[in-house]
């Protein structure tokens, strides 16, 4: 269980500072994804990409 707290935790962070660039393509932009002005910055919380996108490997390894 702390494998994948500590996974999920790593991978909020990256994808929370991939945000911006990946807004491009969609990501980070759907309906669930936090976006926190603050202090004159705007902070990212990726839930429902974050999910998407493991769902995503998780279907390709599937398949592999």
């Amino acid at each position: 269980m702390a494998k994948w707290l500590i996974t999920v935790v790593v991978v909020l962070v990256v994808f929370s500072l991939l945000a911006p660039r990946l807004g491009r393509f969609g990501l980070g932009k759907l309906p669930g994804d936090l976006q926190i002005p603050a202090r004159g910055r705007i902070y990212y919380i990726p839930i429902v990409s974050t999910l998407a996108l493991s769902l995503l490997v998780w279907l390709i390894s599937k398949i592999i």
